[in-house]
């Protein structure tokens, strides 16, 4: 009997060891964002300048190259994620969108068709016609609130008759007159994450067009509206899990990133409301989602709180952040070699920008 209990007890010694040797498993999402660069269909829209994007247009848009740029979007978006390529994105914020309707043909993509992608979207005033929105997998994100927030700019020129009423979250910049100066919306999502309450903002940045000192005030603006969103989701519940997502035509050095929004280049710089950009580490090692002149920068980042970079994986935090520029994406000859591989007169590409990411992990239950 003795000889049995003991040997028993090895068994149950034993089978203990091994538990507590078994490494851990995670759930591991990535949350994506891509400028897709002039999704446009091939229909004029009278309401907008989209005349270069037709069959007559400038950029001699055919729906054959219309749909080849679907098929290459959908490519690039099925591919972002783990190496191993087990899931798409979870949530992917995009930019440069005509309407809704190409994201309806985008998510009917045969690559994409598989993870049953929703889509939130409004149309923002921009004159070009162009929106933000976000694509989520249903199976895994509920949305429960959603809402477009206008940046307002005026410059220049006369008092249009009636303006609509400014909104709690607004901007409102005046530049020599107030003649309104029409940009993207910020798109605020709410919704749960496997159960994880998190919050969402996407974002397309006024561009450096005139300049980038001249225009800095319009990027500030809008890194203005986006630290008071965070701040009013932070004022009803401190804690609250905010990822700012975007092309903000900004480098994370600039003063719209770093100062008025406030994004902190190191984890150890990030308070109880900070936020941290881990982008800008990307940055100092020379990398880029964006070329010009044969200079990189990073316009294309994904912010967070520090609510999400916890040390306990018991509920979702961050994980690592990455640039997607796998060699497809890249132009392979030419004057523009090494860039994003873009669309051109000849060639159907990608974008003119590479994707961003991050991973977003918990321990399995």
């Amino acid at each position: 009997m003795k000889v049995i209990s003991f040997q028993l007890c090895c068994v149950v010694f034993l089978s203990l060891t091994i538990l507590r040797a078994q490494p851990k498993k995670y759930s591991i999402h990535t949350v994506a964002f891509y400028n897709f660069e002039n999704l446009f269909d091939t229909t004029d829209d009278v309401n907008t300048n989209d005349d270069e994007w037709t069959p007559k247009g400038a950029q001699h848009w055919t729906i054959e190259k219309y749909e080849q740029k679907l098929k290459n979007l959908s490519r690039v978006l099925s591919e972002i994620g783990m190496p191993d390529n087990s899931n798409a994105p979870v949530l992917i914020g995009g930019a440069e969108i005509e309407n809704r309707g190409v994201l309806e043909d985008l998510i009917k993509q045969p690559k994409l068709l598989p993870f049953d992608y929703g889509i939130i979207h409004f149309d923002s005033p921009d004159k070009r016609g162009i929106d933000v929105a976000l694509l989520y997998q249903r199976k895994y994100f509920k949305p429960t609130a959603y809402s477009n927030i206008p940046l307002r700019i005026y410059h220049n020129k006369v008092t249009p008759k009636e303006e609509e009423p400014q909104q709690d979250n607004d901007i409102e910049i005046k530049m020599a007159g107030n003649h309104r100066v029409f940009t993207r919306d910020q798109l605020l999502i709410t919704g749960f994450l496997e159960g994880e309450e998190l919050h969402l903002i996407v974002n397309h940045w006024p561009s450096r067009s005139g300049g980038e000192k001249a225009s800095s005030i319009f990027r500030e603006a809008a890194g203005n509206l986006n630290r008071r969103i965070i701040d009013s989701l932070q004022k009803i519940n401190p804690s609250a899990k905010v990822i700012t997502m975007g092309d903000l035509n900004d480098s994370p050095t600039n003063k719209s990133v770093k100062t008025v929004l406030g994004a902190k280049a190191k984890k150890s710089e990030v308070g109880e409301f900070s936020v941290f950009n881990p982008f800008a580490a990307m940055l100092d090692k020379g990398l880029g989602t964006i070329a010009f002149r044969d200079s990189w920068d990073i316009f294309d980042q994904i912010i967070i709180t520090g609510s999400l970079l916890k040390a306990d994986f018991s509920t979702f935090n961050f994980w690592k952040a990455g640039i997607f520029n796998k060699p497809f994406l890249v132009q392979r000859s030419g004057q523009y070699k090494g860039y994003p591989l873009r669309h051109s007169l000849t060639e159907v590409g990608f974008s003119d920008h590479f994707p961003v990411y991050i991973y977003l992990i918990r321990e399995a239950k």
